[in-house]
């Protein structure tokens, strides 16, 4: 599969110029945008600074004809094609999806990389969303990465922090971050884990055991750090703020009962500590030596069973059963008088229930035009919460 894409430039002032003819790009995701600026350039010999989604002919990912909004620094020789496009300003729109925000972005991480000595030679984009701006920086002295986030995933700078100084090596090196949601990171190398195996995601599940014991001592200092307490009462609470607006008929026995539901999971004695928050495979990078950790956006202060729910999540019960049993006994020696598994177990439809929140969260804080990436998670996650609450 691959995607369509239309271009739509402006100038440096952020002045409509028009559209370059459509062309196509073999990345399916609409948040990878590192194909449209190598074809633009392969294309039509510009560079293009791509700012945000303008509209799509699908309801949701992957595939299909897209239309972006890219930045030029000159016009390009090659005739556009005028096209009605809606520029005005809107309250929720990410400071790198306006015109002349990466350049102030970049502009900033150069600079901090400068006085780190590492001067940057060459800069690519990667990505841009409503939930991040990625660009790679390479020099003489190795490479970095840029990443910028909105204001829910500011708490990923001190995560960060607290994982260098507290589990060494198990998350890239944060070499700077600003109070606007900026955070530059060393290069990790590798790739990521998205195809792990069996085996590879229990390797995970014990690295990560390790950090949450480790963290489970080191609560305050995380929430000092402005990690999302989401302990018990307060998880409750948050999913049900943030789920207000959205229709909960199909999941609205599992939402009456969760508080009763969140005091038998306490019950169970295992510590709060830190979440990670979206532990699949793909949020590690590994080259067969070395792992870590990335996207720490999602972290919060909560129970240790939401990480192991979401990494054997996409397995078939047979294949996750052993990794559920081995993260089950690793607790069980560490507190030896907590029933792991049976948390699992009242934690199942909560996990799905989180994340409908977690999208109707998203969904609150973005533009309207880049709704299509999660407008279908809410009720998708609903309605996993109500059939896994349904096998109780």
């Amino acid at each position: 599969m691959s995607r369509t894409v239309t271009l739509v430039l402006v100038d440096q002032a952020g002045r409509p110029l028009g559209a370059l003819p459509a062309y196509d790009v073999p990345e399916p995701w609409w948040q990878q945008v590192g194909g449209i600026v190598d074809e633009a350039r392969r294309r039509h010999g510009i560079d293009v600074a791509v700012l945000r989604l303008l509209a799509a002919d699908r309801p949701e990912p992957p595939g299909g004809h897209l239309t972006y909004l890219g930045q030029v620094t000159a016009p390009p020789a090659v005739p556009l094609d005028p096209v009605a496009v809606d520029l005005s300003p809107h309250p929720l729109r990410a400071p790198w999806a306006e015109p002349g925000g990466p350049a102030r972005s970049l502009a900033w991480a150069t600079a901090e990389l400068h006085r780190l000595g590492r001067p940057v030679s060459a800069v690519e984009q990667h990505r841009t969303w409503n939930l991040s701006a990625i660009w790679r920086l390479d020099g003489d002295h190795g490479s970095a990465w840029l990443k910028q986030v909105p204001a829910f995933f500011q708490h990923e700078a001190g995560v960060l922090r607290w994982l260098a100084a507290a589990a060494p090596g198990t998350a890239p090196a944060l070499l700077a971050a600003d109070d606007t949601g900026r955070i530059l990171l060393d290069h990790a190398p590798g790739e990521d884990r998205y195809a792990a195996d069996d085996t590879e995601r229990a390797t995970i599940a014990a690295d990560h055991h390790t950090v949450q014991l480790r963290a489970a001592g080191d609560v305050d200092a995380l929430l000092a750090a402005g990690v999302p307490d989401l302990r018990g009462p307060a998880l409750a609470a948050w999913i049900r703020a943030r789920l207000a607006p959205h229709d909960l008929s199909v999941a609205a026995d599992l939402l009456a009962d969760l508080d009763d539901r969140l005091d038998e999971v306490r019950r169970c004695g295992l510590p709060d500590t830190l979440v990670h928050g979206d532990l699949h495979p793909g949020n590690v990078r590994g080259d067969g030596v070395r792992r870590v950790m990335i996207d720490w956006g999602d972290a919060f202060v909560g129970h240790p069973a939401f990480d192991i729910l979401r990494l054997t999540e996409t397995l078939d019960p047979a294949a996750a059963a052993p990794l559920l049993d081995a993260w089950a006994a690793r607790w069980r020696a560490d507190v030896p008088s907590s029933d792991p598994h049976r948390a699992v177990d009242l934690l199942r439809p909560v996990a799905p229930l989180r994340m409908a929140a977690v999208y109707a969260m998203f969904l609150a804080g973005i533009e309207p035009s880049e709704h299509p990436y999660h407008a279908g998670d809410v009720p998708a996650c609903l309605k996993r919460a109500a059939a896994e609450a349904a096998r109780d």
